[in-house]
């Protein structure tokens, strides 16, 4: 049997604030953390643990309640691909020198 990791202090931070700024926008737009939850379909207990920052709180959960917040299409850009800056770079060094044309077989 495998034995979790402990959670890295980042990644923990990172969902605490996560959590965090859950409760705000839900504040913000007069929501009380009942109707919030109905809405999204989970149940307030769940909510209570996301706005807290619990991370075993299920993804699917978080998407629910952002799409109720009208946020949900910033859950799609998390890891935007094209603003990749790590990745890009690591596709920039394999880049070939040159390109050459390949030599025709006179098949044609």
């Amino acid at each position: 049997m495998r034995v979790p990791l402990p959670l890295p202090a980042p990644v923990a931070r990172a969902i605490a604030k996560l959590g965090h700024d859950v409760a705000l926008a839900r504040r913000r737009r007069r929501l009380t953390q009942a109707s919030l939850a109905e809405r999204a379909g989970i149940g307030r207990k769940t909510l209570t643990r996301l706005e807290k920052g619990d991370p075993k709180v299920a993804l699917e959960y978080l998407g629910r309640v952002l799409h109720v917040l009208g946020e949900v299409e910033r859950l799609g850009q998390l890891l935007d691909t094209g603003a990749d800056q790590a990745g890009l770079l690591m596709m920039d060094e394999d880049l070939p020198q040159r390109v050459r044309e390949r030599k025709s077989t006179g098949a044609w």
